[in-house]
Formats: structure tokens, sequence, C-alpha cells
């Protein structure tokens, strides 16, 4: 983060890394509320752009538009494939996508270009069996309230 290093940002950056798959910033402050870590929501939006900002976070969009945060890893960001009922996430090795964002960019002439691939479908737990034919139990909608596998 850019901005001082804090006791709450220091704990928002535990709880987030605690974190396997993506959280909104509302969902990481009812995280710290529950590990009794007084932090006001604007602190946790302000650390959460701080992160963004210096790549420490990788960032989708779900199907409202809210924005979900994840830890970046080390060696650069990533793409994920991320179920539409449950949340659940999963890097994909994108070699491919990394290869023809470059060679686009090249070939019109943009320099710098930076780009955002969203890959989402139904995985294997919320799929319905196969004998069953019946829509998984989401009906390929989002579950509002989701558990988060998250550490505190």
């Amino acid at each position: 983060m850019t901005s001082r290093r804090t006791r709450q940002r220091s704990a928002i950056l535990r709880i987030l890394t605690g974190c396997q798959d993506f959280v909104s910033a509302q969902e990481l402050h009812a995280l710290l509320t529950a590990a009794d870590v007084p932090t006001g929501l604007t602190t946790v939006y302000r650390a959460l752009r701080d992160l963004e900002a210096t790549g420490g976070v990788d960032v989708v969009r779900d199907e409202v538009g809210e924005r979900l945060y994840r830890p970046r890893p080390a060696e650069g960001h990533r793409h994920y494939l991320i179920c539409r009922c449950c949340g659940r996430s999963r890097p994909v090795d994108s070699e491919i996508v990394e290869r023809w964002a470059d060679r686009l960019g090249a070939d019109t002439g943009f320099a710098a270009a930076e780009h955002t691939v969203e890959l989402t479908g139904i995985c294997g737990d919320c799929q319905p069996a196969t004998d069953e034919g019946e829509p998984p139990p989401c009906h390929w909608e989002p579950v509002r309230g989701r558990a988060r596998s998250c550490a505190i």
C-alpha cells in the first residue's frame, strides 16, 4: 500500500490474504468486524484502492458490477474462472491470453496495453447431476450472502 501502514491496513491485508476467493469491500469489512478489528468501511475502500494501484490485488466485477478483490500472487496478475452460482474462483493458465494481448497491442500500434479477461461458468459442485435434468440450486444466478472461505 502506498499510504502509511496502520494497524487497520495491516489487518485488512491479513484478512484479505486469508481469503481463497474474491471478496467485496463490504464482505471484507464484515470479516474485520467479526474478527474484532474496528475498521471503517471507508478505510477498507481506501486500502483496496491503494492495493489495486500498486498491483497488490486482482480485481473482477460480479454480475451487478460490484468490484471483488483477491490478493495478487507475487509473479503477477492472473486470470480466473469464477462460478456464477457460488462465487468460487480458480486461477487458470493464461499465458495464451498474455501473448494475445501483447500481439494485439503491437499489431495496432498501442503501447502499454492493459487487459481484463473475465471467465465465468458453473463449477462442478453447482451443476445438476446429469440424471436430474433440473437446473442447479442457484438457477444460474449468484448466491447472495454466500459463505466465504476466509481465515480470520
